[in-house]
């Protein structure tokens, strides 16, 4: 059990005029005495909790009653501890014991007694995807001890291949898991999407690539399809539409320039495919301005759209 555990049990013991001293704390951890009197300085001296030792009673007591310890009661931590069940879910995480686990004990720690905090919290993502268990915990331990990786991975495509990676950071983007790392056959950075790695195996060999803290590669382009940013895309909003972009954050370096019917949004760009479906998805409401060959493969793309429908 955690020191987080102890603390937490020891508190609630005293604010319930129990009375504990270091003996519950051994009695109900199977702690030593050494590490039970650790937790009680602990609660006096860096958590400053007003403890008292009532030599009569045999135990400690708070002299105030409005003592509270961080985060207890808080409704920012409820919504954390509901996020992070949520996210487990809609994610693909539910195959990992130690997401429920780590639930299940902060749950019992900082709510005792109360609902089950997923049971007052709502989550979807659309389009959810189920990720291995043991793909993902891999993953996470390649990037801890900075060690490459041997992939069987399939494209969109559907075609299978062998990659050698040196993985630089994990990435969720809209729910789904990526992992940005350095392909060592293709040199250069890839985005690898851990729903279609079939095998992970991790390698001795350390990674020789990194990210520096300024590196901006994956900020500076709208969308999961990274890479040099090619051109600013222009998209005309109206109706509907409009209202709803008002609201919206497409990427940090957007441009949004209110017109009396429409509204302008501007935004840097890598790869178009993203953003001809974002932009298509809002029908007739929204238009691409700029630029021209952009407009096009909308163009071409809605013509597409039209024959297989009209026939």
């Amino acid at each position: 059990m955690s020191i987080l555990e102890r603390i937490y049990f020891f508190h609630a013991k005293v604010q319930a005029g129990q009375f504990p001293n270091t003996t519950s704390l051994i009695n109900e951890f199977e702690v030593s005495q050494a590490t039970a009197n650790r937790d009680v300085a602990y609660l006096r001296d860096r958590l400053l909790a007003p403890l008292e030792f009532n030599q009569r009673k045999n135990g400690f007591f708070y002299t105030r009653n409005n003592f509270q310890l961080p985060f207890e009661d808080s409704p920012a931590m409820t919504l954390v501890l509901g996020l992070l069940g949520n996210l487990a879910e809609e994610t693909g995480l539910a195959e990992l014991p130690e997401l429920a686990e780590i639930k299940k004990r902060l749950q019992g720690v900082l709510f005792p007694g109360r609902r089950d905090i997923s049971d007052l919290l709502y989550c979807q993502w659309v389009e959810r995807e189920l990720i291995s268990g043991k793909i993902f915990k891999m993953v996470l331990r390649a990037l801890r001890e900075q060690k490459q990786l041997q992939l069987t991975y399939r494209a969109g495509t559907g075609r299978i291949s062998r990659r050698r990676i040196e993985p630089l950071k994990l990435v969720n983007y809209q729910g789904r898991w990526y992992l940005l790392a350095w392909c060592r056959s293709k040199k250069g950075r890839r985005m690898f999407h851990l729903a279609r790695m079939e095998e992970a195996d991790l390698l001795d060999a350390k990674v020789e690539q990194s990210m520096d803290k300024d590196d901006n590669w994956l900020q500076a382009s709208f969308g999961i399809f990274k890479g040099p940013v090619t051109y600013r895309a222009t998209i005309k909003f109206t109706g509907t539409a409009a209202e709803i972009i008002r609201h919206q954050c497409w990427h940090s370096d957007q441009v949004l320039v209110q017109k009396k019917n429409h509204i302008l949004l501007s935004l840097p760009v890598a790869d178009n495919r993203e953003l001809l479906m974002k932009v298509l998805q809002f029908g007739a409401q929204a238009e691409i301005i700029h630029p021209k060959r952009l407009r096009a493969k909308a163009k071409q793309e809605i013509e597409q759209m039209g024959t297989r429908y009209l026939t």
